[in-house]
């Protein structure tokens, strides 16, 4: 196991420890500090990954920005006028951004095809999981952003859905050589881990758990790589001062939609909304970049 691996599994089950000990309040509270935090910075250099992909691919930077900010302001646009397609979107787009970030070193090899529904499929299961077991906070959530009521996720069926078309898929790749059985063995031990720390967590402190120490940190140390070429300490620190200007306009972001629009919209609503709208450039910008690690 590598070093991120372990840090993982050891923060997600100090997690679960905090929320033996902890109220319900206090999880909420630290699950908001930790994504505005590590889960807010992970996504708050897309502006320096878009000039590096601009300089390899020889695009126009301002071409590439401006296209980012596009994304950014119709994603807000939509999720208020239309939050039942932003809703959707936000949750396809980030199934298919968790299972790319989690999975593309170990399916390097595999075929293009199959690769992009490994990803999709895994990332929603992962998902579907935090889901499944908070169904209703997630109902309540769904209803204040969308004002529709859900009676059920159909989180067995799904599921089982899920999990048939990853199994075909990792047949197939070991069948071809494509993936070593130790990482399917590793990832599988992964999803129990997953399901024992979503179980017996909230949705919010489930749903961080898993954000901040399988996603965001290991995107944090992808980013570094990219940008600098190594994860030397000077590069680490370079990279938090870059950062540090597109977090704080980040938290302003969110603090003015909160002003703007509390007596309008509850707070669920409106922290999707700006997630949401953070998300879908940042799932296309990390697209790029790991198009671009491969070719």
């Amino acid at each position: 196991m590598n070093i991120i691996y372990k840090f993982s599994i050891l923060s997600s089950f100090l997690g679960l420890w905090i929320t033996s000990l902890l109220p319900e309040a206090f999880e909420l509270i630290l699950g908001f500090i930790l994504i505005f935090t590590f889960g807010m910075v992970h996504g708050s250099n897309d502006i320096m990954i878009v000039d590096k992909l601009s300089k390899k691919t020889n695009s126009s930077f301002f071409k590439i920005l401006l296209t980012y900010l596009f994304v950014v302001t119709a994603a807000i646009i939509i999720f208020y006028f239309i939050p039942v397609l932003a809703l959707a979107l936000f949750i396809l787009l980030s199934a298919y951004h968790f299972g790319e970030q989690h999975w593309e070193d170990a399916l390097s090899n595999l075929s293009l095809a199959p690769q992009k529904i490994f990803f999709f499929c895994y990332g929603l299961l992962v998902l579907y999981m935090v889901f499944s077991f908070n169904i209703e906070a997630v109902i309540e959530i769904v209803y204040e952003i969308t004002a529709l009521k859900i009676k059920n996720i159909y989180a067995l069926q799904v599921t089982l859905t899920l999990l048939m078309i990853l199994f075909l898929i990792t047949v197939y790749a070991i069948n071809k050589k494509q993936i070593p059985i130790k990482s399917v063995l590793k990832e599988v031990f992964s999803l129990l881990v997953f399901a024992i720390i979503f179980n017996s967590s909230s949705l919010i402190w489930g749903f961080t758990i898993y954000f901040i120490f399988w996603h965001s940190i290991p995107s944090l140390l992808d980013q570094i790589k990219f940008i600098y070429g190594d994860l030397k300490k000077k590069s680490v620190l370079k990279y938090i001062k870059a950062a540090l200007p597109y977090w704080l306009v980040s938290l302003v972001g969110i603090a003015v939609l909160f002003l703007i629009f509390k007596d309008e919209k509850h707070f669920h609503s409106l922290f999707f909304a700006f997630i949401a709208a953070v998300t879908f450039p940042h799932a296309i910008v990390m697209l790029t970049m790991f198009s671009k690690k491969r070719a």
